[in-house]
C-alpha cells in the first residue's frame, strides 16, 4: 500500500468519533490497488490515481463521508455512490460493521475509477 506519513500524521491528530472506520476505509482504498496513492489536501485525506479520486469529510461525525469528485461519471454498479449532484457523489459508512459490509462495494469503485481515468 502506498502509505502517506502526512496522511498518517493527520489521522493520528484527528479529532472525529468515526476515526477508526475512516481508517479502515482507507485501508481498503489503498489496498484495492497498488496504483492508488493519498495526500492531504483541502484540508483533508484524499485518494488519488491519475487525478482525485475521492476525499474524507473529516467533521463529518455521524457517519464516515467520502466525496467522490467525479463520482457521477462512474458507471456504479455497486449503489455505494450516492447524490445527484453534476459530478460529485458520496459514499457513507455509519460503523465499522457497515465498512466491512461495503468493503467490495468500495473495492469495486475504485476498479471503475482506475477503468475511467485509464480510458
Amino acid at each position: 500500500m502506498n502509505i502517506n506519513p502526512e496522511v498518517t500524521e493527520y489521522m493520528a491528530a484527528l479529532d472525529n468519533p468515526k476515526k477508526l472506520e475512516m481508517e479502515r476505509v482507507r485501508q481498503i482504498i489503498l489496498a484495492a490497488d497498488s496504483r492508488m496513492t493519498e495526500d492531504i489536501k483541502w484540508k483533508a485525506p484524499n485518494f488519488m490515481y491519475k487525478g482525485n479520486m475521492a476525499t474524507f469529510n473529516p467533521r463529518s461525525a455521524k457517519a464516515v463521508s467520502l466525496m467522490f469528485h467525479k463520482g457521477a461519471l462512474l458507471k456504479d454498479d455497486t449503489g455505494l455512490l450516492e447524490g445527484e449532484g453534476k459530478e460529485a457523489r458520496v459514499a457513507k459508512f455509519r460503523d465499522l460493521e457497515d465498512v466491512e459490509a461495503k468493503k467490495e462495494q468500495l473495492e469495486r469503485v475504485v476498479a471503475l475509477w482506475i477503468a475511467y481515468v485509464e480510458g
